[in-house]
């Protein structure tokens, strides 16, 4: 297939990208830089440098699908500043949508997130848990998820949503390298390695059972590994959703745990109360991705950690 990659230069993007290409698709990725990086677009693959209001002009008959990875992303960033999250997410992504319409490209993978749940009723959450989200990153992921299943009804697109946790891991030189940094295994790392000062361990009171936020973690191939078989099992006409995790649950105290064993260095933290807009407990089930795409993650926490290490 002749595949777009939206945010194909970022952490997700790149990888996905390049477990595109090692499949033979032929692969054409979209990214300002805003957040991705020149390098990350790899050899074999088209670059077109332009954010989603640029679509078009990477978009034409001969494309077959979309997998959307941009976005803006970051929980608290939503909290301060949601007017950039309703232009970034939902109406660059309604661009994108329009793009698609009139270039007659009718498959979408899109990259959503576990953040539309908002605070989970259930021990692990299904497809079917009501999304109730509790900051504007996630509200903005879900408008996307409302518009696509409108667009297929409407439209015919052919669309798969996949909602997912926490990622990390390496891939063959590609992992994450924000700035700023926020997510935990690559700041746990890096304090590890005596190269980010102390690690911030945010909320120690959630009602855990050792008081910090639990997370499900997959791995960045596993992830990678789930947009392709979606965008190989999608239907026209029809909009599907899939939550992607392990359907076990880490707290950031055993993260951390498992970092120090994986590396074998001692973490310096500092505990600091909560960040607005995070949930005390997310984990996926998982079951209806196995039992429809196939899918099921390969990687444990510990080869995450240890791929991200040897990245590092």
């Amino acid at each position: 297939m002749k595949v777009l990659v939206t945010g194909g230069a970022g952490y997700i993007g790149s990888v996905v990208a390049q477990q595109l290409l090692r499949a033979d698709h032929e692969v054409i990725v979209l990214d300002d830089l805003s957040k991705g990086h020149a390098d990350a677009v790899l050899p074999g693959a088209t670059w077109h440098q332009g954010g989603l209001a640029e679509a078009a002009e990477a978009l034409d008959p001969s494309v077959d699908a979309v997998i959307h990875l941009a976005a803006k992303s970051l929980v608290g960033e939503s909290v301060e500043h949601p007017e950039r999250y309703w232009h970034g997410n939902i109406v660059a992504s309604l661009g994108l949508l329009d793009a698609m319409r009139d270039a007659g490209v009718q498959r979408m993978v899109f990259s959503s997130t576990a953040a539309v749940y908002g605070n989970p009723i259930t021990e692990t959450i299904a497809e079917d848990h009501p999304a109730a989200p509790i900051n504007p990153y996630g509200a903005s992921k879900l408008a996307i998820d409302h518009m696509l299943t409108a667009e297929a009804k409407a439209h015919g697109l052919a669309a798969v949503s996949l909602r997912y946790f926490n990622v990390g891991g390496a891939s063959d030189g590609l992992g994450e390298r924000h700035d700023p940094e926020t997510h935990l295994i690559p700041n746990l790392l890096k304090a590890a390695a005596g190269r980010g000062g102390t690690a911030k361990l945010f909320g120690t009171d959630y009602p855990t059972p050792d008081g910090t936020a639990v997370r499900d973690y997959i791995h960045i191939l596993d992830l990678a590994a789930a947009h392709l078989q979606a965008m190989e099992w999608v239907r026209p006409g029809t909009h599907e959703i899939f939550n992607l995790g392990t359907g076990v649950g880490s707290s950031v105290r055993q993260v951390i745990d498992a970092v120090e064993r994986v590396t074998g260095r001692t973490v310096p933290v500092e505990e600091h109360p909560r960040r607005a807009g995070d949930p005390a407990t997310l984990v996926a089930s998982g079951q209806k991705a196995r039992d429809v795409l196939g899918w099921a993650p390969q990687h444990s926490l510990e080869d995450i950690i240890r791929d991200a290490w040897a990245h590092l």
